[in-house]
Order: structure tokens, then sequence, then C-alpha cells
């Protein structure tokens, strides 16, 4: 588990900085929708220690609607090349569930795919991972966008995860893909007693013995919670991160990459001693 594909080393924490290029998310919606801001973040995510930069085009938020396939390679065809080439030294992710988009991501020099519906919304994404062995995270999504917060319902909501990624990866390694990261999908298809369960049992992941991928980034597990808004859960993301990195987190994925460095470092510093 220390390195995937020779590209990723995880013998200790490390930070996904995300770059949003749509007009419509949750928290940085319409502010990165051009070449030269999306470079602009870029820059000041690798800045503040973003080992890899998370391009996304189509919104996912709960209830979003889903874009054209044409519509999402237009955000992403200028930005990942320039990406590449203004960050020669970073590890470029797409999040994309589209097989055909992610063809195009790595063709034009993204290095890893991000799939939130770990292959469910198109069924064509494995054999094209497998086919590359193109490091790949999965995610865990019960419905799609559009529903999944629909009064999501679990019997064990840890075990029910391990089970279903347990399966893909069995799936997967027998098409001959093994570079591969998880993320348990927190807000896709859970309410905050099913986030606040995953957390506190994310040790369990561990049996599957593949990286581990956070992504609660000012997520409503966070400011519903503490009752404020999206712009104010800054503090609430490190604690929830903090957490995670104790019982085995990888990745971190976050909005601010700072402090979420800030955040590995103390908690690699306290493990070392």
């Amino acid at each position: 588990m220390k390195e995937l594909n020779n590209k990723i080393d995880f013998s200790t924490p490390i930070v996904m900085g995300i770059l949003n290029v749509t007009d419509n998310s949750f928290y940085d919606g319409n502010r990165y929708n051009s070449l030269e801001k999306a470079v602009e973040q870029a820059r000041k995510l690798v800045s503040e220690g973003a080992k890899i930069i998370d391009i996304g085009a189509q919104s996912s938020r709960p209830g979003s609607v889903e874009i054209s396939e044409k519509e999402e390679w237009n955000r992403l065809k200028e930005i990942i090349p320039e990406i590449r080439k203004q960050f020669p030294k970073s590890l470029i992710s797409v999040d994309t569930y589209r097989s055909s988009v992610a063809e195009k991501s790595i063709n034009n020099g993204a290095h890893i795919i991000n799939d939130i519906s770990a292959g469910d919304l198109d069924e064509n994404m494995f054999s094209f991972i497998a086919k590359n062995n193109i490091p790949y995270i999965m995610m865990h999504m019960k419905g799609t966008p559009k529903n999944m917060q629909k009064n999501p319902k679990y019997t064990n909501v840890v075990e029910e995860i391990i089970e279903v990624f347990g399966n893909k990866i069995d799936r997967l390694n027998k098409l001959g893909a093994n570079n591969l990261i998880i993320d348990p999908g927190f807000g896709f298809g859970k309410n905050l007693e099913h986030n606040y369960t995953i957390i506190n049992n994310l040790e369990k992941l561990k049996k599957l013995k593949l990286p581990i991928l956070i992504g609660v980034s000012r997520k409503s597990l966070i400011y519903n919670l503490l009752e404020i808004n999206p712009d104010q859960a800054l503090n609430g993301t490190t604690s929830v991160n903090t957490m995670a990195l104790l019982k085995g987190a990888n990745i971190l994925r976050v909005h601010d990459v700072k402090e979420a460095a800030e955040c590995i470092k103390i908690v690699n510093f306290a493990q070392n001693k």
C-alpha cells in the first residue's frame, strides 16, 4: 500500500486539493470556471502542499442534475493540459463517472480517475481502468446525486460499504486493475448518523488493504451539525479530518490545503512520539 503505480507515496497521509470548474458546486461553484482562474487556484493548492489536484467539471452535490458529456469535456479540455504543463510535479485527478471523459482526460495529461459511482453509472469504466491500469478512486454512493439524500437506509452502514467495495475490488482485480483507492463517500446516500458512524469505524475499512480517501471538506455533516454554513465550516472540517487521520485515512480531499497539511503534520508528529 506504500505506493500506487509508483506515483503516490502513502508512507504518510497526503492532501488532495479540490479544483471545481463547475458553476454550481455547493461551496466553490463558479469561482474557478475559467482557465486563468483555474490555474491560479491550482497554483495556490500546490503551494500550500497538495500532492494531487482533483479537477471536477460536474457538480455532484445532493439534488444536482447531470450535464452532458460534451459540456463536461468542454470544461476540462483546456484546463487539464495547462495544469499538467504548469505543475509537472503534481498529480492530476479528474472527478468523473464517464469512461469517455476519463479516457480523454488521461490522454490529455491526467494521472488518476476519481469516480463517485465506482463504476455504477458507466458500465465501461471498469474495463477502461483495467485495460490501462490507471490509478482509480472509487467512491461508495447509494443512489445518484439527484436522489441519494432521500431517506437513505442501511442495516449496518460500515459493513455494507465494505461488502460493496469487496465485490468491486474483486471484479477489478480479475480484470487486471490493482491501482485502487477507496472513498466511503461521506454525504453520498448517507444521513448525519451514517456519516459519523463511518468516521468512528473508519479503521474497519483497512481490512480491504487499500488506501482510504476522506472527503468531508465543508460538507453538510459538519455545517448541519454545527448549525452554520459551508463558509464557516473550516474548523469543523479540520476536526473531522483529524479523527479520520487517527483512524487510518491516507488522503484528505479538501478545499483548504494549508489547514489539512498542518493537520497531517501534527498528527504524524504526535503518533511518532
